[in-house]
């Protein structure tokens, strides 16, 4: 959708033009003479227009052939001028108007109206409610600042245009730099997902490898699970924030799955399915940046360098509580290198070599960091303790980094006392990650990131012609108690022997050959436990009359289940269905565990092997399931080829709108599904 005249365009009129740069049509026109635009700029307004570079025009039927037009007008006038323009063939819009969906049922009309004729003209639309595009060849923004373009910088995608000033504006202290920026606002017609498919099928080697979002709404998540990971594998690195999640938070659902299963965590799953690194807020956002923009991490071991002990034990403390390591470094290693720096220093990592530290002694530090092989990386805390310039200091930084062959990662937090020799170190290209705990929480997180695993995914070998009979059979609801049986068995789940009782005739006939202790479950109401409906180590018929009676007093009863008591761990499987993002997958530790706890692991399903087992390593409870002191554990193996057969279920059959089996019963030699509840939706 996006085209040539979007991207490049050989001329561009602004509607609403203006001589004021205190108005959009005003400032987007000095952007435009000051980013150094090529092509000619007509500026339309039927007042006088004199500005040095812009060929005034008083109506858009005045204007020549255009190839972008940028409105900044209001919304009731921008139809008709969408008509007019398109009579001058103009095949690439920006609109900032405000007034369209966002402002209600008459906007989006006025919204769906405008689309409709763009796209019909087979044109693009960037907008409505948007700042604009920076990119190479023009700044069709009407904000500041306007970052240098960059090749190698990062590309920004944003929903909205203020929060992608605050982006800019924030980053230009730490050196991140900037290539293309999209503010899409509405993306009523080109959405994020759209500005990542351009960006795949036009990726070279000359593309900008760095890819930042910030997203209000994503319409289509097979488009972007698809280009991003794409573009992923080719070498890019993508990182986003999603905000608008808490609505769904905590919606009544039926089922524990569908209690747990909140947008955010949809959005996170998503993304970790297309490798893109969940950022929470503009400052995460700007930090994995500015990481993504350093040289690659090859392990997880660190050397801290400073002159600040308190900054060195925060940042310690930020990067080993997320599963990095600041190895010890041992005397006999450190001694020659102790020798060189002023009495009262440490060698031991954290490396402090104090306040009066040299450049020359930051120097010997990292050339000795650089010969260590259990030290991967390198993070020099150093600001201005206000004793002496410290531009010897950063310069040294600046060829150390330039030379080594370790990354080093770079903490000025002098903001004041340095802010010329940190502007002047910025200036050569280099990133400044200003405070060390925000580092220290990112580079483990992009550390860890896993790669892509869409399209990487596993059916499991299942009885899909049984499967696709009992779905298509059943109507909208919960299945029976028989159902839910005959579907696990069809897919490959292991149930526990149950037997349906509605009166007394079957509690005796069943209790004639059922090994006792047993479990009884009432039949009918939804949540068993919340009514008293579940008694445990049932031993003797006597009694499993007498609770079957006050089973049936409960509201909503139907009958009973009756099942073999079964040994080990309880563990919980769970799918919900989540609109156009398919079927989430939750799993964790059973019973009342996953009520109180809420420890859970996600993924969208289909799922494979090592996105499953991932999955059960990372439950905080896994050294539960693993096996703990005298406690056997689970066979983890049997646990996640469930976990994938559940996730290759609500793909076979996506009319399940919810499936929760909770508990599974577990051992090391079997896994069995005891409570299983599955609702259809069709």
């Amino acid at each position: 959708m996006i085209n040539q005249q979007l991207i490049s365009p050989r001329h561009i009129a602004v509607i609403g033009a203006s001589e004021h740069e205190s108005k959009p049509g005003g400032k987007v026109l000095f952007n435009l003479l000051n980013g150094g635009f090529k092509g000619k700029i007509y500026g339309v307004n039927p007042n006088q227009l004199n500005i040095d570079g812009v060929i005034p025009v008083k109506n858009i039927n005045d204007l020549p052939a255009i190839d972008l037009a940028i409105l900044a007008i209001p919304a009731a006038y921008c139809i008709q001028a969408v008509k007019d323009l398109i009579q001058k063939n103009t095949k690439a819009f920006i609109i900032y108007s405000s007034g369209f969906g966002e402002a209600g049922e008459k906007g989006k009309l006025l919204e769906n109206e405008l689309v409709e004729i763009i796209t019909r003209a087979n044109a693009c639309l960037i907008g409505p409610n948007c700042i604009g595009v920076i990119n190479e060849n023009y700044k069709g923004v009407f904000t500041t600042p306007i970052p240098l373009f960059d090749s190698k910088g990062c590309e920004l995608i944003s929903s909205s245009g203020a929060t992608a000033v605050f982006i800019m504006e924030a980053a230009k202290s730490t050196g991140l730099r900037f290539s293309n920026v999209y503010s899409i606002g509405n993306a009523s017609q080109i959405s994020a997902e759209d500005i990542l498919e351009h960006m795949d099928k036009t990726f070279d080697s000359n593309s900008p490898k760095v890819k930042l979002l910030y997203l209000e709404s994503i319409r289509n998540p097979f488009k972007l699970l698809k280009h991003a990971s794409s573009l992923i594998k080719k070498g890019c690195k993508i990182a986003a924030i999603k905000s608008g999640h808490s609505d769904a938070g905590g919606r009544a659902a039926s089922s524990h799955t569908g209690a747990l299963a909140t947008s955010d965590i949809v959005i996170r799953a998503l993304f970790k399915k297309a490798g893109i690194m969940y950022c929470s807020g503009r400052d995460e956002l700007i930090s994995v940046g500015c990481i993504f923009q350093s040289n690659a991490l090859k392990g997880n071991r660190m050397a801290i360098i400073t002159h600040a002990g308190g900054s060195a034990v925060m940042l310690t403390d930020a990067l080993c509580s997320r599963g990095m390591e600041v190895p010890f470094i041992n005397a006999e290693k450190s001694a020659a290198l102790l020798a060189k720096l002023n009495p009262g220093s440490s060698v031991s990592n954290p490396i402090d070599f104090l306040a009066t530290g040299t450049a020359k002694q930051l120097g010997e530090i990292i050339d000795f960091c650089e010969t260590l092989d259990e030290i991967d990386g390198i993070i020099v805390v150093f600001g201005s303790p206000g004793l002496f310039n410290v531009r010897d200091v950063y310069q040294l930084l600046d060829e150390k980094m330039q030379t080594g062959l370790k990354p080093i990662f770079p903490v000025l937090p002098s903001l004041v006392n340095a802010k010329e020799e940190i502007e002047l170190f910025i200036s050569k290209g280099r990133i400044n990650f200003s405070d060390e705990v925000i580092l220290g929480r990112a580079l483990p997180h992009v550390y860890k990131c896993a790669a892509p695993t869409f399209g990487m995914t596993h059916l499991m070998e299942m009885e899909t012609a049984t499967i696709r009979s009992i779905i298509t059979q059943a109507p909208n609801g919960y299945l029976t108690a028989e159902q839910c049986n005959e579907l696990l068995n069809a897919c490959g789940i292991n149930m526990v022997k149950e037997h349906l009782c509605y009166n007394h005739d079957e509690i005796s006939f069943v209790s004639k050959f059922i090994r006792f202790p047993v479990v009884i479950k009432v039949l009918g109401p939804l949540h068993k436990t919340e009514v008293n409906g579940v008694t445990l180590n049932v031993n003797s018929e006597d009694l499993l009359h007498s609770e079957f009676d006050r089973m049936m007093k409960i509201h909503e009863a139907k009958g009973v289940l009756i099942q073999p008591m079964v040994s080990g761990e309880e563990l919980y499987c769970g799918a919900a269905k989540q609109g156009n993002y398919g079927h989430l997958i939750l799993a964790g530790l059973g019973g009342i565990y996953v009520e109180v706890l809420k420890d859970i692991s996600y993924g969208l399903a289909p799922l494979n092997i090592l996105e499953t087992t991932n999955m059960i390593h990372s439950l905080k409870g896994y050294e539960i399931i693993k096996g703990y002191r005298n406690r056997a554990g689970v066979n983890v193996e049997l646990f996640a080829d469930a976990i994938m057969r559940i996730a290759s279920l609500v793909s076979l059959a996506p009319e399940i709108s919810e499936l929760d089996i909770n508990p599974f019963r577990g051992n090391m030699k079997e896994l069995v599904a005891v409570d299983v509840r599955i609702k259809i939706d069709k």
